[in-house]
C-alpha cells in the first residue's frame, strides 16, 4: 500500500512537472508574439522596368528575394528631396550590409534627370552605389507605379514654382516578395529608428 502511494505521488509529481513546463513554454510563446511588431501587407510593388543611374535595366524581378526601401524624389527638387536625401544617408550608414538589402530611388522627374544626372546627385550625397539604386524611365510609369502601385500623392505643379512636382516625402518598406510592408515618414527621427528595427526583422524572415 505503501508502495503504491509512493508510485501515485511520483506520477502526480511527473505530471504536475509537464504541465508546468508546457504552460510555461505557452506563455513565453504569447509573449513573443504580444511584444514583437506585426507587420501587415499593405500592398504589392507592379511589375516595372526602369534604367539604373549606371545605365543597366531595373525590373521589380531584380529584386525578388531582397528587402527595399523606396523613395521618390527628383534632382530638381529644392527642399524635401534634399532633406530626404540626407535622412536617408543617415539610414544608409544604420542598416546592416547585406547583399539582399537594397534601397531604391525613383525619379519623378525623368525628362530632366537622366542617368548621368542621377549619379552626380548620387555622388553628391555619398549614396553607396552598391546598395543604393537611382532610377528613370517613362515618365508615365513612373507616375503610375507611385500612385497607384506605392499608393503616394504624385502630381505636376506649376512649372514656374521652385517645386514643378510635388510628391510624397515617405519611405517604404518593401519584402523579399515585393510586398509593401510599412510606410515611414522620412522627416521623423522616431519613424526612421523604426524603419531600421523593421527592416532588421523582415531581413531575418524566410519568403
Amino acid at each position: 500500500m505503501k508502495i503504491r502511494t509512493m508510485l501515485n505521488i511520483g506520477v502526480a509529481s511527473t505530471f504536475f512537472v509537464v504541465v508546468a513546463a508546457a504552460t510555461l513554454m505557452a506563455f513565453r510563446g504569447n509573449a513573443v508574439a504580444i511584444g514583437g511588431r506585426e507587420l501587415p501587407v499593405l500592398g504589392s510593388v507592379p511589375d516595372f522596368a526602369l534604367t539604373e543611374a549606371n545605365g543597366s535595366a531595373l525590373k521589380k524581378a531584380d529584386l525578388i528575394g531582397k528587402v527595399w526601401i523606396a523613395s521618390f524624389i527628383f534632382t530638381r527638387c529644392a527642399e524635401q528631396c534634399p532633406a530626404m536625401m540626407r535622412h536617408e544617408v543617415e539610414l544608409q550608414a544604420q542598416l546592416p550590409v547585406r547583399d539582399d538589402l537594397r534601397l531604391v530611388s525613383f525619379s519623378v522627374d525623368p525628362d530632366w534627370d537622366t542617368p548621368k544626372v542621377l549619379t552626380g546627385y548620387a555622388n553628391m550625397f555619398k549614396a553607396d552605389r552598391q546598395r543604393w539604386f537611382f532610377t528613370t524611365g517613362d515618365k508615365r510609369q513612373i507616375f503610375s507605379l507611385a500612385i497607384d502601385g506605392f499608393k503616394l500623392s504624385t502630381q505636376e505643379a506649376d512649372t514656374a514654382r521652385e517645386m514643378p512636382i510635388l510628391h510624397s516625402t515617405k519611405l517604404v518598406l518593401v519584402d523579399r516578395r515585393g510586398l509593401i510592408r510599412g510606410y515611414y515618414d522620412s522627416t521623423e527621427a522616431g519613424a526612421l529608428r523604426q524603419l531600421v528595427r523593421d527592416t532588421v526583422r523582415l531581413l531575418a524572415e524566410r519568403s
